[in-house]
């Protein structure tokens, strides 16, 4: 058994905004690993400026697990409890070198082209017209949740968009999410969710910056939307602090990211205690290619949660790889009919 590894630049189609800033690049990783003639790959989905093992020796590590592949799954997951995207990646790598298919990880109705999974419409920060065209266009799609993402620019603008969709649709019509990323400060935070909850907004996720555990703790006691946890509950590694954080915040939702939180394995560790607590939970993509959202969306559906999932559908970048995955209705599905071949992936890493 031998493994390599690749660096790769997903490219943008037009720069997308958050709170954290506006994007025109992601970089990402991939691990190939090669055994008695098949060949099996996991994209480690880093996240610069968000993932916890965003470090200056990401390569370096990632030549460790080159270097130490014959530990297999279990023995280097476990080494790389500080690195959650390597994790997530190790796990799609020994999956697809196991499968019949290398792109086929998770065998079930959904790979088979039988069940879809629902899955929310993301409306990317930007200029009012373009935020409501994105609304616009999710609605005419067939999305019955839509997800905006809010903190850049005026909230009174934030709030018309919002204003705009309720004049329209009900929330039994339309189900509304919004993500602050962060954005808010302690002192306007509960001022602010006060005027969303006008607009009977389903939750927020992430009002205000991470580590505030006493501020969130209160906002989740006081709030009148449902608050969700997301970016919180990277770095916490160890089972006893994923216990300790929840019973202390009390939210009403966690968002589970697996290039974030250490891959199937970490995302499940998460989903127990969550479940023991009463507290909900779903899956969101994390600007993986199409080699990690593929991996992502056939996990996702053997948890049969019911909610839709924060599922994109690669068709941000200029530069992605072909895929099985298409969204029709609000839900993403699985074409089987597409044979994805891992040579013309091998071929394209290799031109980058």
């Amino acid at each position: 058994m031998k493994a390599t590894f690749k660096k790769y630049l997903l490219n943008f189609k037009q720069a997308s905004g958050t709170s954290r800033g506006v994007m025109h690049t992601k970089e990402t990783y991939f691990l190939i690993i090669q055994d008695d003639g098949k060949i099996g790959i996991g994209e480690c989905g880093l996240f610069r400026g968000l993932s916890y093992d965003d470090r200056l020796d990401y390569s370096d590590k990632m030549q460790w697990v080159c270097d130490h592949i014959h530990l297999g799954v279990d023995a280097l997951w476990n080494e790389l409890r500080e690195w959650p995207s390597i994790q997530f990646g190790v796990e799609q790598a020994f999956l697809s070198l196991q499968s019949n298919h290398p792109f086929v990880l998770f065998p079930s109705l959904f790979t088979e082209s039988k069940k879809a999974i629902s899955i929310n419409g993301l409306v990317w920060m930007g200029t009012p017209e373009f935020m409501q065209q994105q609304i616009q266009d999710k609605i005419a799609n067939g999305f019955k949740c839509i997800k905006i993402k809010i903190g850049a620019i005026d909230f009174e603008e934030e709030m018309n968009l919002l204003a705009g969709i309720r004049t329209h649709f009900t929330p039994e019509m339309i189900e509304i999410r919004v993500d602050a990323n962060g954005g808010f400060s302690k002192s306007e935070a509960l001022n602010k969710l006060i005027q969303l909850s006008e607009y009977k907004i389903h939750s927020i996720e992430q009002p205000i910056k991470q580590k505030q555990y006493d501020s969130m703790a209160d906002l989740c006691k006081t709030t009148p939307v449902p608050i969700a946890l997301d970016e919180e509950l990277i770095g916490v590694t160890k089972v006893n602090d994923k216990e300790n954080l929840l019973l202390k915040i009390k939210p009403k939702y966690i968002i589970l990211k697996p290039s974030l939180v250490g891959g199937f394995k970490g995302t499940k560790e998460w989903i127990e205690i969550a479940e023991r607590l009463g507290i909900g939970w779903w899956i969101t993509s994390a600007l993986e290619s199409n080699i990690g959202l593929n991996a992502i969306a056939q996990f996702t559906f053997t948890l049969e949660n019911k909610m839709p999932q924060g599922l994109g559908t690669g068709g941000l970048f200029t530069n992605n790889f072909e895929s099985n995955l298409y969204v029709k209705n609000g839900h993403l599905w699985f074409d089987d009919a597409i044979d994805v071949s891992i040579e013309n992936i091998l071929n394209q890493l290799k031109k980058e």
